[in-house]
């Protein structure tokens, strides 16, 4: 037994030290081992020195596109971030919870290279709004940037911001409450009037024209880009083309964050109903926590976890995981994973628990999981990403 244990040692070594040669190759770094019901998986940081990363995209040359809060695109080329940010970035209104926010390459990117950026515009009188922008990537610069959309909001924060493309043609945004306000009743808050933008999923054709299929197209008093309203501030989506369903999370007040199955010209209820509470009195908010005609969650989490990015699994990596939801936490500092039986999630567990404030979460082209890790206090944080460890790995 001690010759069958030093043999052994003799054949491992030198596999341990090749694997750390191809991390240091590639500039990831190994981290703990974590464990879960169907798939063990290791932390690997990618990149480091970001400040407050808020979204990732994969390009097809290998390159990841990082949006940095303060108003930066970012390159990770050869598992090394670029010194410089892109240059030629519109101006970006970069306080509060403004700034540059969601990035998505467009389907066909291969062939004509188009790049979307939601964030927040400046207006006149130090307001703000959402906003989306489409360019191309030659070398280091963003070049040829034209407005694909402008909301129609108007406050202090929640600008929303999350992109995401159906397959179909069609472009896909979210927009927050904006902070407002109802100027009486709930039923008068702006996220449940069609004149506007606040609180709404947006459905654009591809060059931010108007589907003629919107559910509002022609209706008085509704802006017809509207997809569905009655939402407070979802900084999730993501579109299962499979099936065409979309799914944002939406935070809620204290308590409260949604999961929602999004359907055209739907009211998802905020702020007249709901299951959270206003922050630090714990008094209620809402009307009820149901009412016809208003869409139930399909999900909540009470406590909150801050819900962020939203991601499906479709990788080989983890098979196990193949069409399950992955739903970031930022308070909750956590990945969440929902096993879904068409629109009933009939399972959950957690993932990376206190790895830090998950800002986004993505299913790269490798099928591994990428992390956008936000430091609220604007220190470097990184992007790590989760592989799988084999069990027979682990007995070794």
């Amino acid at each position: 037994m001690r010759f069958a244990s030093m043999k052994f040692r003799t054949c491992v070594f030198p596999s341990i030290i090749a694997l750390i040669a191809i991390f240091m190759t590639l500039g990831v770094q190994a981290q703990e081992t974590r464990y879960s019901a169907y798939h063990d998986y290791r932390t690997v940081t990618v990149a480091e020195g970001l400040v407050r990363p808020w979204s990732l995209a994969f390009l097809p040359g290998g390159e990841i596109l990082v949006t940095e809060k303060p108003g930066r695109l970012r390159i990770i080329r050869d598992g090394v971030l670029v010194e410089q940010p892109v240059s030629g970035l519109p101006e970006i209104f970069a306080e509060g919870q403004g700034g540059l926010l969601d990035v998505v390459p467009h389907p066909e990117y291969a062939s004509n290279g188009l790049i979307y950026l939601s964030y927040s515009k400046p207006l006149e009188n130090d307001e703000s709004t959402t906003a989306v922008v489409r360019g191309r990537l030659e070398g280091d610069r963003l070049t040829g940037l034209e407005q694909v959309f402008e909301a129609q909001t108007r406050g202090r924060g929640h600008y929303g911001c999350r992109l995401a493309f159906d397959g179909q043609g069609h472009l896909f945004i979210t927009i927050g409450d904006r902070q407002a306000s109802p100027s009486g009743d709930l039923e008068s808050h702006p996220a449940q009037d069609l004149a506007n933008h606040h609180g709404v999923v947006v459905r654009l054709n591809e060059d931010g024209s108007v589907p003629d299929d919107n559910p509002f197209v022609g209706q008085e008093g509704a802006l017809p880009e509207i997809w569905s309203y009655g939402h407070r501030n979802a900084q999730g989506m993501v579109i299962d083309r499979e099936n065409g369903h979309v799914w944002i999370t939406e935070h809620g007040p204290q308590g409260g964050d949604e999961l929602d199955l999004i359907e055209p010209g739907a009211n998802y209820g905020w702020p007249v109903i709901g299951y959270g509470v206003n922050y630090r009195s714990g008094s209620a908010i809402h009307q009820a926590t149901h009412r016809d005609g208003m869409v139930q969650p399909e999900k909540i989490w009470v406590p909150s976890i801050g819900v962020s990015g939203l991601a499906l699994y479709n990788g080989d990596a983890f098979p196990h995981w193949r069409g399950h939801l992955l739903a970031g936490g930022l308070s909750g500092q956590r990945i969440t994973l929902l096993e879904l039986d068409g629109r009933e999630v009939v399972r959950e567990e957690t993932l990376v628990q206190g790895i830090g404030r998950v800002r986004d979460v993505r299913v790269g082209p490798d099928g591994f999981i990428y992390i956008a890790i936000d430091g609220r206090d604007g220190n470097e944080t990184p992007i790590v990403r989760l592989e799988p460890v084999e069990r027979r790995e682990l007995a070794q």
